[in-house]
This record gives structure tokens, C-alpha cells and sequence, in this order.
């Protein structure tokens, strides 16, 4: 199972210790990044966050936001007052350093400290970031189902034109035995026109030499191949989309390949029909993580 690297996830936790709510946002990207933004009562998460982030994701850009809303009954603050000493004792330090011309000191600055207001219930710091912590698993639980569904889709449409070039491939194999001997005639035709005799060994090594001019069966045989990993990679799941990245870059060179060495219009037309497949492929494969 594929996974995309678009996708939106929110998840809300309310409890004694308040209200918690994740929303986390994905998009395609070359590796992963992160970016956060946590509210300063829990700024001490991040290293959490990013390492559950590493864990549970390997490519794509991803917003990490958290919202916390403290409970109704803190509204009567209860103090930390060895924090609060430490920070106070700290800024004054600070303020000596600076001289006189620095402001006073802010008490509602003081208070959003993390650690100087104790929650409501008495609990302490780690117990309030483990409560966030259990909210942002489910948060990426459900990033992760959201990117699965979409990876999903985009294996089908991935699947319907991978089978759209192994067809153009085989018919236009098919093709090359009518347009090698189509090409033999031509070059008779030429040939008696000028009323010129040519030798028999002559002309078939014109014709051998026009043969593998415009021989395409290599190509086709690893177009093959090629389609061939791309539905083991998809079957396979997993972080792929490298994988199916570069297999598409040779499937472009293959199939820049036939049309340069096309003689019949027909082939021609087929390798651009190819070129449109591959890149639509291409398109949706930026997206898989």
C-alpha cells in the first residue's frame, strides 16, 4: 500500500488538563520537513514531535500546529513560586547586565513562563505534555489513513496508464515487421527508379543497415521491464516514490528513443502517445511519499 504526501488531519483531546487540538497539514515535498508551531506553555514538545514525526513519516512538507485551552478552573492561577523566583531572579540578573535604560519588569510576561502557573488540577509539566503527546498520535493516525486513501487513488491512476503504455508498446511492436518490409520495398522502388543495377548483396546490406537504424526492439523489451517494477513497486507499498521517480525518467528516455528512431508515422504517433502517459504518470508520482 502507497502512501500520498497530501493530506490534512485534525484530532481534539479535552480532558481535566483542558483541551488539546492537533491539525497537521501535508504536502508533496523531496524529504521531509517540519514545521511548528506550539504554544509556549508546551514549546518544550517540539523534539518530541519531531521525533514521532521522523517515525511515522518519511517524505513530504508537513505543518504541526497545536491549540491548548486550559480548563474552566484555572482560572484561579495557582503560582510556582520556585519558578517564578528563578525567573525573576534571572531577569533581574539580565537587567543588571543591561543597564538602567531596560523596561521593568512585565508580571503578565512573567506569568507565561512555562512553569510559573500551575494547571488547576496540580498536574505538572510532563503530565500536561504527555496528554498533548496522546493527542498528536491520533492526530497522526489519521494523517496517515487520509494519505493511504489518497495514495490509494493515485495507484489506480497510475496502474491505468501504466497499462496504456505496455499497449502502445506491444502494438507498435506488432508494427515492425510490416514497416521493416514496407521500408525494403521503398528502397527497391528507389533503386529501379534510378535505372541503376545494383548488386544483390548490396542491397540487402542497405537493407540490414536500414533494418537496425530503425530497430526498436530494446526499447520496447525495457519498456516492459520498466512498467513491470512499476506495478511490483506499487504492489510492493511502502516509501516508493523515489523508486517509481526514477523509473520514470527511463521510461522517458525509452520512449524519447523510439520516437527518434521512428520511419512510419504511425510509430511516431504512438511514441508521443507514450511521452503523454509517462508524464501524466509523472505528475501523480510527485505526489507518493
Amino acid at each position: 500500500m502507497i502512501s500520498s504526501m497530501t493530506a490534512f488531519a485534525r484530532s481534539s483531546r479535552s480532558g481535566p488538563l483542558g483541551e488539546f487540538t492537533w491539525e497537521l497539514r501535508s504536502v508533496n515535498h523531496r524529504y521531509l520537513e517540519l514545521s511548528l508551531r506550539l504554544p509556549d506553555t508546551l514549546r518544550g514538545l517540539e523534539s518530541r514531535v519531531r521525533d514521532l514525526a521522523n517515525r511515522e513519516l518519511s517524505r513530504g512538507k508537513v505543518d504541526i500546529g497545536l491549540r491548548y485551552v486550559p480548563p474552566v478552573e484555572a482560572a484561579s492561577l495557582e503560582l510556582n513560586e520556585p519558578a517564578l523566583q528563578a525567573v525573576i531572579s534571572a531577569a533581574m540578573r539580565v537587567r543588571d547586565h543591561l543597564g538602567a535604560h531596560t523596561e521593568s519588569l512585565n508580571p503578565l510576561d512573567l506569568l507565561r513562563w512555562p512553569g510559573v502557573v500551575k494547571s488547576a488540577d496540580g498536574a505538572d509539566q510532563e503530565t500536561l505534555e504527555n496528554e498533548a503527546m496522546h493527542a498528536l498520535q491520533a492526530a497522526f493516525g489519521e494523517l496517515k489513513a487520509t494519505r493511504r486513501r489518497e495514495g490509494d487513488r493515485l495507484a489506480e491512476l497510475i496502474e491505468e496508464r501504466a497499462a496504456g503504455v505496455l499497449e502502445l508498446a506491444t502494438k507498435i511492436g506488432e508494427r515492425i515487421p510490416a514497416i521493416r518490409e514496407a521500408w525494403r520495398d521503398k528502397l527497391r522502388e528507389r533503386i529501379a527508379a534510378l535505372g541503376v543495377p545494383v548488386e544483390p548483396a548490396r542491397l540487402e546490406q542497405e537493407l540490414v543497415l536500414a533494418a537496425q537504424k530503425g530497430d526498436i526492439a530494446e526499447e520496447l523489451d525495457r519498456i516492459g521491464i520498466h512498467v513491470k517494477e512499476i506495478r511490483s513497486s506499487l504492489h510492493k507499498g511502502g516509501a516508493v516514490g523515489r523508486r517509481l521517480d526514477f523509473l520514470m525518467q527511463e521510461l522517458g528516455r525509452e520512449a524519447n528513443t523510439v520516437g527518434s528512431k521512428a520511419i512510419d508515422m504511425e510509430i511516431t504517433q504512438a511514441a508521443v502517445g507514450l511521452k503523454v502517459l509517462i508524464e501524466q504518470m509523472r505528475e501523480q508520482i510527485q505526489n507518493i511519499e
